[in-house]
């Protein structure tokens, strides 16, 4: 048997998330399916991080095992061909089958994508979350400050979440304001933040609840100086509303 580690990119905007489900097109059935109809195996895939239903990915990592003696790099090659253009295979290679793709992961960074201009760039609608208020970036960074370190994030953890612990550690959490993107080797002008966030391991919707209440912070709803009571309360009722699942994505695993 041998055992094959993807890295993948992704479009999520027409996927009901990472995770197989009876109803809905998920990222896992659609690869997997691709596997089958090459290999002529059905392999459970298994990812770094099971990505909500709209959720992009720029490297998510997955792997399964196989009986077929296809060379990596054609597995790769044939993947790609057969599956939809908003899933591509960037890279295949052998393991070992010790690796497990979430729980050998040393940390992940997810980046969010807020869009800041009164009308908006069309060509951003998929990635970026369009809020039309003013937002203080300063008061943004300030709150963004006090979620470092580790914490019960029990206040920003999503309904449906089975983690075993509420616990988690933040490494880094940066927000970058930006006067244009790069798209297509030309630039697209309005307001943007990025918001980039390193942590041990996420409980749902964690990102996207860090999101909406920096957000509110920046509309002026949520004090700075609330954040720290806001954690500490651990009741998702004080923190900010969960921001759409399309500004975000999974950036890198690390190993």
């Amino acid at each position: 048997m041998r055992y094959i580690k993807l890295l993948m990119e992704y479009d999520g905007t027409a996927y009901q998330g990472w995770q197989s489900q009876r109803n809905g097109m998920t990222i896992q059935d659609t690869v997997g399916e691709a596997i089958a109809g090459i290999t002529g195996e059905r392999s459970r895939l298994t990812a770094a991080s099971r990505t909500d239903a709209g959720v992009h990915a720029l490297g998510q990592v997955a792997s399964f095992n196989t009986g077929s003696d296809i060379a990596a790099g054609v597995l790769k090659r044939a993947l790609n061909a057969k599956l939809p253009r908003d899933i591509r295979i960037l890279s295949a290679e052998e393991t070992h089958q010790a690796f497990h793709p979430r729980y050998d992961a040393k940390k992940k960074r997810y980046v969010y994508l807020v869009m800041l201009s009164s009308a908006g760039s069309s060509f951003f609608s998929r990635y970026a979350w369009h809020v039309r208020t003013t937002l203080v970036v300063d008061a943004m960074e300030k709150a963004a400050s006090h979620f470092s370190g580790k914490h019960d994030f029990s206040a920003f953890r999503g309904s449906g979440c089975g983690a075993k612990t509420t616990v988690r550690t933040i490494g880094s959490i940066e927000l970058a304001v930006l006067d244009c993107i790069d798209f297509m080797t030309m630039s697209v002008p309005g307001g943007y933040i990025k918001i980039a966030i390193e942590a041990d391991a996420f409980l749902r919707h964690m990102v996207r609840n860090i999101v909406g209440t920096l957000v509110e912070v920046g509309r002026g709803r949520i004090p700075v100086d609330e954040i720290p009571d806001i954690i500490a309360s651990r009741d998702r009722t004080k923190a900010g509303p969960t921001s759409p699942a399309t500004g975000l994505f999974l950036e890198k695993v690390f190993y």
